[in-house]
């Protein structure tokens, strides 16, 4: 019988015997994208997740033998549970989870943020991820291990004024991954997770049409971050928390 905490051969070896499995929550998004193109390039089959299919179409294009849509509500456990038996049942395992969905907000002094923005950014950053891993993580322990790769923020380092609440979501998701891998570790399920600070995306320029975008992040450099994360040269890096702070 085959010892279920035994990573398989691919895993071990590094040398797939058969095309990862890469889940990406958030995949409709720009760094959604970019990790979707990523881990493409690398012949993955692509399970892409975000709340509704004409984003997850409009932004990859049509369905695919290697690329399965699946909308659904991060925060509806019941969704995230459905989407993730849709996944193995198309593929047969998940390898890979990127949770990249999350939330910004900000403005409000810590003692005069209200509760929606509390529950709105703790919802987007800390429940999907947490709605994830329960869904995912004990299928990567029937199959021997996985990766697991979480998108923080580099203002979650410290607090900051008027991003009290933010700090505090994107700090959840650093506790959480630290947790994650001293939990995991001895499964062979690496844990890990970025810290980027602003992406260079459209909306952002258009949002602060008066900054330098060249010192911001691309998001095709975010996602070679995580694609590292989730290979086998990162098999000995379990809980690392990785600033990602352009300007190359």
């Amino acid at each position: 019988m085959t010892d279920p905490f035994t990573p398989s051969t691919e895993l071990r070896s590094g040398i797939a015997a058969h095309p990862q499995t890469v889940l990406i929550t958030g995949a409709a998004g720009n760094l959604g994208r970019a990790v979707a193109s990523a881990f493409a390039a690398q012949g993955a089959h692509l399970v892409l997740i975000d709340l509704r299919r004409e984003n997850l179409e409009q932004s990859h294009g049509a369905q695919s033998e290697r690329q399965l849509f699946l909308p659904a509500n991060l925060l509806d456990a019941t969704q995230v549970q459905g989407a993730v038996q849709a996944a193995v049942a198309r593929f047969g395992r998940i390898d890979v989870l990127c949770n990249l969905a999350g939330g910004f907000r900000m403005g409000d002094a810590v003692h005069a943020t209200p509760d929606s923005t509390w529950d709105f950014l703790m919802d987007l950053n800390a429940r999907t991820l947490l709605n994830m891993v329960r869904a995912v993580v004990p299928h990567m322990l029937e199959h021997g291990g996985g990766k697991v790769v979480n998108v923080g923020a580099f203002a979650a380092q410290k607090g900051a004024a008027h991003m009290g609440a933010y700090c505090a979501a994107k700090s959840s998701v650093i506790r959480l991954t630290e947790a994650m891998a001293a939990e995991l570790r001895e499964q062979h399920i690496n844990v890990n997770c970025v810290l980027p600070t602003i992406l260079d995306t459209p909306e952002n320029r258009a949002a602060m049409p008066d900054a330098d975008p060249l010192r911001w992040v691309a998001p095709a450099d975010l996602a070679s971050v995580i694609a590292f994360l989730a290979s086998d040269a990162a098999k000995a890096m379990h809980g690392a928390v990785l600033p990602v702070t352009g300007l190359s």
